[in-house]
């Protein structure tokens, strides 16, 4: 199987299945003496592991994550940083009864379609698992994008459900177990997905990211735009099914005037923009404004509502998934979509450095 590695500049490859005895990654392009250890990435894969509330899959996996290479005496050398995770909670016996039936909205019938051969035990390499070593990675492109980035994500919509953005406080996104910025959504969303795990079906949901502090000039034209960078890598995400920039589709309901980010010089020189109803990015290239993104996941998949199927012998079955299950798996997506933003824009910004060495670091324009 290939096409395991994603970025330019700063390239992150994963391997391992759902069920293996391991999960790793190898990340290829850090800049040396940055101060990296496993304290540092430990904090990131404890806000996406499962087993933490009765909302999400009650796999219990410790995540424990160790630095194999590329880490000498507390900094990066500049060598592939290769990372591993045991995997120490499988159940591979909840899987037997599907290994000749295709389930529904899975990639089961897919990855047989082309390989002839797939893990059936939790889905194997197209399951979520793997989005751990992505957070791993992730909390590596945060050291290289420095202290001045800071990469927050929030659940903003559980099914129909969405967040009062008037309401909106980052400080209450760790305080419940959704990443919601709504108290009273929060509390909503318990109750719905409370009903949705007593009755075996599950929901989806819309998350939101954003990065401050970046600098203008990343993101390249035609084909290495920021914005179609980043909205590969959101989509790569397992269950994401749509993705969008800025105000994304609601633009299409807007008039020119009222899209437009219009823009006035400040006193010290630089750009101050009135609006980002953009996302921070234009043409490609991001404007020094918060970059903003949002992905919508369909529900899980894995329910226990008996759905129709067919199996390897071409014949009409029944799947009733068992297993341990998220009702809303666009919860433990909040963290990965931060790493995957991270990740972007920590290798558009090698790339920018290696293009623009002297390019400035706010949206200040050239004097003659």
């Amino acid at each position: 199987m290939s096409h395991n590695t994603f970025g330019h500049l700063f390239r992150v490859t994963t391997w391992g299945e759902s069920h293996g005895p391991a999960i790793g990654c190898v990340v290829d392009g850090v800049p040396p003496r940055l101060a990296l250890s496993e304290a540092d990435i430990q904090p990131f894969l404890d806000r996406r592991r499962p087993g933490q509330s009765k909302f999400v899959t009650q796999r219990q996996e410790a995540d424990q994550v160790r630095i194999l290479s590329g880490v000498f005496e507390g900094q990066t050398t500049g060598t592939p940083i290769a990372l591993h995770i045991d995997n120490t909670d499988q159940r591979s016996k909840d899987y037997s009864e599907i290994a000749e039936r295709f389930r529904p909205g899975h990639a089961d019938i897919t990855y047989d379609l082309k390989y002839g051969i797939r893990d059936y035990r939790g889905g194997g390499r197209s399951s979520a698992r793997e989005t751990a070593m992505r957070v791993a990675a992730g909390a590596i492109a945060r050291r290289v994008l420095g202290p001045d980035v800071r990469i927050r994500g929030a659940l903003v919509q559980v099914g129909a459900d969405a967040v009062d953005r008037a309401a909106w406080d980052w400080a209450t996104v760790d305080d419940n177990p959704f990443f919601c910025p709504d108290p009273a959504a929060a509390t909503r969303w318990e109750e719905q997905l409370l009903a949705l795990r007593k009755s075996g079906n599950s929901v989806g949901a819309v998350i939101e990211v954003t990065a401050e502090g970046l600098p203008p000039g990343l993101g390249a034209p035609i084909y290495g735009k920021l914005d179609a960078d980043l909205a590969a890598a959101l989509m790569s995400i397992n269950a994401v099914k749509g993705v969008e920039i800025g105000d994304g589709f609601a633009a299409a309901s807007l008039t020119g005037d009222s899209n437009a980010d219009e823009m006035r010089m400040n006193p010290d020189g630089t750009v101050a923009f009135q609006s980002n109803h953009a996302g921070g990015i234009l043409g490609g290239i991001s404007t020094g404004q918060p970059v903003v993104a949002r992905f919508a996941v369909k529900p899980t998949s894995s329910i226990l509502t008996p759905r129709a199927a067919v199996d390897r012998q071409g014949r009409d079955v029944e799947v009733q998934t068992k297993g341990r299950h998220d009702p809303c798996v666009g919860i433990r997506a909040v963290p990965v979509g931060e790493a995957m933003l991270a990740i972007v824009l920590a290798d558009h910004l090698l790339r920018h450095r290696a293009q623009n060495p002297d390019a400035p670091s706010v949206a200040r324009l050239p004097r003659n």
